[in-house]
């Protein structure tokens, strides 16, 4: 009898349910609406991730057709036509052509020689800034998730201690179970901002590098038409002449007859 009535009294007991879904049914429109923005956020950092490490993988790979075809072509329209079309080194060529097409009209060196300089330092900056797009939207989503999430834990501790000043009941059981309810939308604000983070820190740097050959190449570009191509980079002016193919070796007896 006693097992029964023990029995009956656990079934009759309110279950005590605690997790994700819990809180956000907890939290009303107002999580579910802060989990949403942070779902967006996530979403639209991985994409920026992987499609500017694609973009950036092309790009270095197309600097390899810079050494080997570029520079050892007649002139530079002959080298840009070698080069990718939708490259930024074949843009960066093209307006080199242009400069040169067009500085002979002006009357002072110097200030054809800015021009020229100018011309490439426009193109250089303009492809800077599109390989930086969408790098500000990692460094917004890793500044201000973990205080998006922290909102949501604020307004989920808020509704918690409202729910159990109105039932009157301020055990540990009660106050545990929605406080670190609450908690789960900082974390989903962490592990939103720290992939962010790591991803603009890493795409940032790799831009730098890029930046980097651009100029090299801006440079050297600028060198070459200076001095009518007589200047290359030094790897394409120090490779060796090709050796004159081996005569053949004379035949003895056709020497004696």
């Amino acid at each position: 009898m006693n097992l029964y009535l023990l029995a009956a009294a656990a079934d009759a007991a309110p279950e005590s349910k605690f997790g994700f879904v819990e809180a956000m049914r907890e939290g009303g429109p107002v999580a579910w609406s802060i989990l949403a923005i942070m779902v967006i956020m996530s979403v639209g950092s991985f994409y920026i991730m992987f499609t500017k490490l694609f973009e950036q993988n092309k790009v270095m790979k197309q600097y390899n057709a810079v050494q080997t075809q570029f520079w050892r072509a007649s002139s530079l329209k002959e080298g840009a036509a070698k080069l990718d079309k939708d490259g930024p080194w074949r843009q960066l060529a093209d307006d080199a052509v242009k400069a040169q097409d067009e500085h002979g009209k002006m009357t002072d060196a110097l200030e054809s020689h800015d021009y020229m300089h100018g011309s490439l330092q426009r193109s250089e900056d303009s492809i800077n800034a599109v390989l930086a797009g969408g790098l500000p939207f990692l460094a917004t989503v890793g500044a201000t998730a973990p205080f998006v999430g922290l909102l949501g834990t604020v307004i989920g501790i808020y509704r918690a201690l409202i729910n159990i000043g109105i039932a009157g009941n301020a055990s540990i059981d009660k106050v545990a179970g929605p406080v670190g309810e609450a908690l789960i939308m900082t974390a989903i604000g962490l592990l939103v901002a720290v992939p962010a983070v790591f991803a603009f820190n890493w795409l940032q740097s790799r831009n730098r590098k890029i930046a980097a050959m651009l100029s090299t190449f801006s440079t050297d570009l600028l060198a070459y038409m200076n001095s009518n191509g007589a200047v290359k980079p030094a790897v394409v002016a120090a490779a060796p002449a090709a050796k004159p193919a081996a005569k053949p070796a004379a035949n003895p007896t056709l020497n004696k007859s």
